[in-house]
């Protein structure tokens, strides 16, 4: 079997699971560039590690490229295509995992009033800028499920946000609370009067031109906005603050509440996990990273708990 054929095969098994895997398809797609027009079973070790390893330092990148070929070659061995593999053993350990930066409400205050700031020479209207911010921390959607929003998608009569066709081919309803839905509001009457188009397969999120935003956009206008309100990171962490650090907020921030308020906290993590859009409850405690806030209302919770008579 060629190994062009091979990955055609193991990318139509994947997605017929469920899974979209195009990064890994596009992975897939270069070592096959790489390694030539040679059969599955002809690819050496020295090209398997030339593929891995690269010409650049070690990065997450490497690691990426590595558990996409393991999966690709387990697979391979399952049905017998070969009988060995020519990935290496081992691979340098890891670089340091990404830790989200989780928002202080302060923070989100300053960027919201930096977005309406925004300069008339960007791309971005400020009140596009603004409601995108407010998607993804009061929606918790993911970046690309806010830009790929359309006009039709939106029922503020209802409160509701259809999304469409996501990370696992699942579309979804999201409920909108009435801080969101009015800033919604605001958004299309100012959409309305910029005279964007308004059929309802037309893109919700628009530039000044009523192109689509792109998430490079979109990212790009969001490091200037971090710089002009001052967030930066200041703890151990060597990422930025990013864009998608918005959706860790919304779960680290209702967990927060849940427990401040007295809530149920194991009846609000499914309820977390189909709000997200997550297949299980493992995709939504990557989420949950400890803050000090967070961390003192667990240790609250618990205290009442350990207590005699106590309830959790």
């Amino acid at each position: 079997m060629k190994l062009q054929q091979a990955v055609d095969q193991y990318v139509s098994h994947k997605r017929s699971l469920g899974m979209q895997c195009q990064t890994m398809a596009r992975q897939l797609r270069a070592f096959c560039k790489a390694s030539g027009d040679i059969n599955v079973d002809e690819v050496g070790a020295e090209t398997a590690r030339a593929f891995i390893y690269g010409s650049g330092p070690v990065t997450s990148n490497l690691h990426g490229k590595f558990h996409v070929l393991r999966g690709f070659y387990r697979y391979l061995l399952s049905r017998g295509y070969i009988t060995s593999s020519p990935l290496p053993v081992q691979i340098p350990k890891e670089p340091e995992r990404l830790i989200p930066y989780i928002y202080s409400r302060a923070e989100l205050h300053c960027l919201l009033q930096a977005a309406q700031k925004e300069s008339h020479w960007c791309k971005f209207e400020p009140v596009t800028m603004r409601t995108l911010l407010l998607l993804l921390y009061g929606a918790g959607l993911r970046i690309s499920e806010a830009l790929r929003l359309t006009m039709g998608d939106v029922d503020l009569e209802q409160c509701l946000l259809t999304i469409r066709e996501t990370k696992f081919y699942k579309t979804r309803l999201v409920p909108l609370g009435a801080d969101l839905s009015q800033a919604l509001t605001i958004y299309l009457a100012a959409r309305f009067k910029a005279e964007h188009p308004s059929p309802p397969e037309a893109f919700l999120l628009l530039t000044r031109h009523s192109l689509p935003v792109s998430v490079q956009l979109a990212e790009d206008t969001f490091k200037r906005l971090c710089r002009r309100a001052g967030v930066r990171r200041k703890d151990v962490g060597r990422f930025v603050p990013r864009l998608h650090d918005l959706r860790h907020t919304f779960v680290v921030h209702r967990l927060t509440a849940c427990y401040r308020d007295g809530g149920d906290v194991q009846r609000l993590l499914p309820q977390l996990a189909t709000y997200l859009g997550h297949v299980d409850l493992d995709s939504t405690q990557r989420y949950l990273t400890l803050t000090p806030e967070l961390l003192s209302q667990a240790s609250n919770r618990f205290e009442q708990y350990a207590a005699p008579g106590g309830v959790l």
